[in-house]
């Protein structure tokens, strides 16, 4: 089974048990639009292949971290949606929870998987109670204050940010959070991985960055120009199209080599690797460079 199957999986049965019987049927059908449309999955896929390499002793439980990492990130975009944020019509190609269902069930929708995700872990740990705290702490400590998502979000809302500071709680914390998941779940050492996690956290925010002004909406399936119209930290005003890519390329590099030693290293930077070219294709087109110095001029 694939790293993709099996947290995907595992997606569709944690979440169909946190969810129970009876709840309001609106809410339900928008968490679902929220959770199933098509996401890469790539944070719990982190988790599972830190697990595997940790020896996976107990994949239920492993499945349940990877589940919860997952239900939070979609969270964290029902609400970067909403008109408060981004007032984002689309996401991941289909519309927006806010669109699609609402202002106050995209509200709740994002509450409500942000409930379920602890839930789920709470479901799973039951034959693995030693592990749970450890597990709860590891996903508060990539959701909440003062590093996490939720810090990262609310560094928008200040009139200035640290462009590092902001980017490891915006997405790095996340990333962090995933693969020490997998450790703990296998109940193995978490730390040493932790550095593989933030370099994988800051290239995707500066992936996400340069992506912004060189992507197309139908192609990343979400709006594009959204750091220049929201006066956002980027690295793209920061440093310019070729110090944007530098800055991706090297955080890839230091991700991979942030593998720590153990059954599958090669694997793992493989899949680094590999991930680098999805997220930023080496041979970018001369009219797409061209846009990009019009924008690092502004």
């Amino acid at each position: 089974m694939s790293l993709q199957t099996r947290a995907e999986r595992a997606l569709g049965d944690h979440f169909e048990r946190a969810m129970g019987q009876g709840g309001p049927n609106g809410l339900q059908e928008a968490m679902r639009h929220a959770v199933f449309s098509g996401g890469a999955r790539v944070r719990p896929q982190l988790c599972i292949a830190v697990a595997t390499a940790c020896g996976d002793d107990a994949p239920e439980l492993t499945d349940a971290a990877a589940t919860a990492i997952e239900l939070m990130h979609c969270a964290s975009l029902v609400h970067d949606d909403m008109p408060a944020f981004d007032n984002a019509d689309t996401r991941r190609g289909r519309p927006s929870v806010h669109k699609a269902f609402g202002e106050p069930l995209a509200l709740l929708c994002g509450d409500a998987l942000i409930v379920s995700a602890y839930q789920v872990l709470l479901n799973a740990s039951r034959a693995h109670p030693h592990r749970l705290h450890a597990l709860m702490d590891n996903l508060t400590r990539g959701v909440g204050l003062p590093d996490g998502i939720v810090a990262g979000q609310a560094w928008e809302c200040e009139s200035r940010a640290d462009l590092t500071t902001y980017q490891r709680a915006k997405t790095g914390a996340l990333f962090v959070a995933s693969v020490r998941a997998g450790a703990l779940a296998s109940g193995q050492d978490a730390q040493r991985w932790s550095a593989l996690g933030e370099f994988l956290g800051q290239a995707y925010q500066a992936a996400d960055d340069i992506r912004d002004v060189l992507g197309q909406s139908e192609e990343l399936g979400k709006p594009v120009g959204q750091d220049v119209l929201l006066g956002r930290p980027s690295v793209m005003r920061e440093l310019g199209l070729e110090g944007a890519l530098a800055y991706f390329n090297g955080l890839m590099q230091q991700a991979v080599d942030a593998v720590p030693a153990c059954s599958c290293r090669e694997m793992l930077q493989q899949l680094v690797r590999l991930e680098a070219k999805r997220l930023i294709p080496m041979n970018l087109p001369l009219s797409v460079a061209a846009n990009a110095s019009a924008y690092t001029a502004i």
